[in-house]
C-alpha cells in the first residue's frame, strides 16, 4: 500500500496552468477520498481472515469496510480528462483507477452485509469462501490502478516542481523563495525513497544528506520581512523532518528492528506515528511540514 501523502499547492507558472493543475486536483482528490478507505477494507479483513480465505472456525470474525461513494470520483475524471492541456498516458490511469474502485465499492457493500448480518452462521460461511478469491482480485487490481495513478500524478507535479523553482531562481536568484521551494522538493524525494517497496539505503542516505543541506542553508533566511523570510514554524516542521529521516535511514543501515511495543504501535493506524524513526512518523512530518507551507513559510 502507499501512504497518501498532502500534496502542496503549485503555483502557475509558464509550463504549468491552472486547467492542469485542476486536472491534478481531481486525481488527487479520489486518491485522498477513496485510497485510505479500500486499502483499510483490505486490511481489516486480513486482520482476521487467513489468507487462503475464512473457514468459519475464526474465533474473531470483523468482516471488512465499505468505501464512499464513487460517483462523484468518476465525474470529476470525466471532468478532468476533457481538460487540455492532455496528458494521455495520466488520463488512462485515472480512467483505470475509477473502473478499479467503481468494481470495488459493491463488492465491500455485498462483503459488508453479508458478515454485518451474520449470514455466515446460516450457510456454514459458504458465501464468505466464494467471496474470498473475488476480493482479493479486485484488491489487487485497485491496488495497481492506485499505484499507477498515483505515480503519473507525482511525475506531473514533480515537473512542474522543477519548473517553478527554476522560474524563481531567474527572477530572485537562490533566496528565501527558493529555499522553501528547495525544501519541499527535497523532503518529498525523502518521503517517497521510504515509501518504496524495498527502499534503496544508498539513494536514501544521499537525499537525507542532501536535505539536510538545503535545511542548513534555510537558516540565512529567518531574519527578515514575513514575505522574504522563512518562518519558525516552516524551520520547526523541517527539521522534526530531518530528524526523523536521520532516524529512519539509521535504523535501516544498522537493520535496528522495532522493540514488541513499537510493533503494537505500528500495527495501529492512529499510534504508528509515536515510533522514533518509522515511516508513518516521517508521513506525519511530512504532511505537518505541508501544512506550515500552505499556511504560509514566512509565519
Amino acid at each position: 500500500m502507499s501512504l497518501v501523502v498532502v500534496a502542496p499547492a503549485v503555483a502557475e507558472t509558464a509550463d504549468s496552468s491552472g486547467a492542469l493543475t485542476a486536472k491534478l486536483n481531481a486525481y488527487i482528490g479520489c486518491l485522498n477520498r477513496l485510497s485510505g478507505r479500500a486499502f483499510d477494507a483490505r486490511d481489516r479483513y486480513f486482520s482476521w481472515a487467513p489468507k487462503a480465505g475464512p473457514t468459519g472456525k475464526e474465533r474473531i470474525i470483523y468482516g471488512t469496510y465499505t468505501i464512499y461513494d464513487t460517483k462523484d470520483c468518476r465525474a470529476s475524471v470525466e471532468k478532468a480528462n476533457a481538460i487540455e492541456p492532455h496528458e494521455p498516458d495520466l488520463e488512462a490511469a485515472a480512467s483505470a483507477y475509477v473502473d478499479a474502485v467503481g468494481k470495488l465499492e459493491p463488492l465491500l457493500k455485498e462483503t459488508d452485509d453479508y458478515y454485518t448480518q451474520e449470514n455466515y452462521k446460516d450457510d456454514k460461511m459458504a458465501k464468505g469462501k466464494a467471496l474470498h478469491p473475488r476480493l482479493v482480485a479486485t484488491w489487487d487490481a485497485f491496488a495497481d490502478a492506485d499505484r499507477k495513478l498515483r505515480s503519473g500524478v507525482e511525475t506531473i507535479k514533480d515537473r512542474q516542481s522543477t519548473e517553478k523553482l527554476a522560474a524563481i531562481e531567474r527572477s530572485e536568484g537562490r533566496k528565501a523563495r527558493y529555499q522553501i521551494e528547495a525544501t519541499m522538493i527535497d523532503a518529498k524525494r525523502v518521503v517517497r525513497l521510504v515509501n518504496a517497496d524495498k527502499p534503496d539505503l544508498a539513494a536514501l542516505t544521499a537525499a537525507v544528506s542532501a536535505y539536510e543541506q538545503t535545511v542548513a542553508a534555510n537558516e540565512a533566511f529567518t531574519e527578515g520581512e514575513p514575505n522574504m523570510k522563512i518562518g519558525s514554524m516552516f524551520m520547526s516542521n523541517a527539521k522534526s523532518l530531518l530528524v526523523t529521516a536521520k532516524q529512519l535511514m539509521r535504523r535501516l543501515r544498522d537493520k535496528t528492528p522495532y522493540s514488541s511495543g513499537d510493533k503494537m504501535m505500528l500495527g495501529n493506524a492512529g499510534s504508528g506515528w509515536m515510533v522514533q524513526g518509522s515511516p508513518p512518523r516521517l508521513l506525519r512530518d511530512y504532511n505537518q511540514l505541508v501544512d506550515s507551507y500552505n499556511r504560509g513559510p514566512g509565519i
